[in-house]
């Protein structure tokens, strides 16, 4: 895990926009439909070395592949796991419940995207026999490492936590729903261990904040934490083999725009988040809803063998943060934390979550990171006084 004696890094959290032939490749082809392989290879090859190139610009430090060849950050796990099929039925967030209009404008706003409510579902026992399709992931990506004209100062590559498999790819096989947590965690610790090898393991989890107004909105705070923590212990056991300082864990309360009004506290979570054997957490912080969460996390005070990466740009809206804003909430953070080495700036969530859902037009995410190296170099200024 990269820490900085000298200056504040900067990553983001992991999925970026697909161009709109990829994206047609990758939607169609989770609908079963027929499709040329070479040419969605293809096409995924050029969009992750246009990706990594336009963050190396953008000034991002810690780089990744932007999920480029995934239909979505979670639910491509079905296309490369066996024992899925038919259509899982996932309720809507409260949000959509409470504001049925907010609902009605989303078949306008996204005519064609990825499937996220009915995604498939467990049918038979869940097995992970073929890495290829992961394996191939991480020779894009290291493909487009190797044709830049000097390395990234580090590199990572997203996963998704068992739990939010286990709440998106709703179970219609196993006895129990701990069961299929756990069976979940024995197979897609093979795809951890293989990125492992290679790159900084960043695991996205949002089931530990997100699931409490989805899946899990009929249950209690208390009995919301007792199902994350189990959601944690099965990621421990997936992250077994693999050591602490190889593994960032992403956490958030979903990437969608909505009043977020039944969103869990982040101090109710927090010591959830800190049981995960991981070096770096990363959390929201930037958007209206969670701008105020800092007082709890310098509360719980941050065990020190977790670095924080702070969203200080909310990937929702098409605001452009101004570097002093990025540069404020930085140094909030470093406040919160207590160590401006363990700090390292990021985004609130991926700006691609899923193929054909982007919020943020392309151009903007690039100003956008661009924005956040340039309130990351204002805030060094202040912490370390130098430019």
């Amino acid at each position: 895990m990269l820490r900085s004696d000298d200056r504040i890094l900067t990553t983001h959290v992991g999925s970026l926009p697909r161009n709109a032939v990829l994206t047609d490749l990758l939607i169609r082809g989770e609908d079963g439909e027929a499709i040329d392989r070479d040419e969605l290879r293809q096409q995924s090859e050029r969009a992750v070395r246009y990706v990594v190139d336009k963050q190396v610009a953008s000034g991002v430090d810690i780089v990744n592949d932007g999920e480029q060849p995934r239909v979505g950050f979670q639910t491509y796990v079905a296309q490369r796991m066996r024992g899925f099929g038919g259509e899982s039925k996932r309720p809507r967030p409260r949000d959509y419940t409470d504001f049925p209009t907010l609902l009605a404008q989303l078949p306008h706003r996204y005519p064609r995207r990825a499937k996220v409510s009915n995604a498939p579902q467990a049918i038979a026992e869940v097995r992970y026999e073929d890495l290829a399709p992961a394996e191939d992931e991480c020779r894009m990506f290291r493909a487009a490492l190797d044709k830049l004209p000097s390395p990234p100062v580090g590199t990572f590559m997203t996963a998704a936590s068992p739990g939010i498999i286990a709440t998106t790819l709703l179970n219609a096989h196993y006895d129990s729903y701990e069961a299929y947590v756990f069976a979940l965690s024995r197979e897609i610790a093979k795809e951890y261990e293989l990125i492992a090898r290679d790159f900084i393991l960043q695991i996205d989890a949002p089931d530990l904040a997100l699931e409490r107004t989805v899946l899990f909105q009929d249950k209690s705070v208390p009995e919301f934490i007792k199902i994350a923590e189990m959601h944690v212990a099965a990621l421990n056991e997936a992250l077994a083999n693999i050591a602490r300082e190889r593994v960032r864990l992403h956490c958030c309360w979903g990437n969608y725009d909505g009043p977020h009004i039944h969103d869990v506290p982040l101090a109710d979570i927090l010591p959830v988040l800190t049981q995960a054997k991981v070096g770096a957490l990363s959390i929201e912080f930037a958007n209206p809803r969670h701008q105020h969460e800092y007082p709890a996390l310098k509360r719980a005070k941050l065990p020190p063998e977790f670095l924080l990466l702070p969203g200080v740009i909310d990937t929702k809206t098409n605001f452009v943060e101004h570097p002093e804003v990025v540069a404020n909430r930085i140094c909030e953070a470093v406040d919160a934390v207590g160590d401006r080495s363990r700090v390292v700036a990021s985004c609130d969530c991926g700006f691609g979550t899923f193929a054909g859902s982007e919020l943020v037009a392309e151009e903007v995410v690039w100003a956008k990171l661009k924005t956040c190296r340039e309130g990351a170099d204002l805030a060094t200024k202040r912490l370390w006084g130098k430019a």
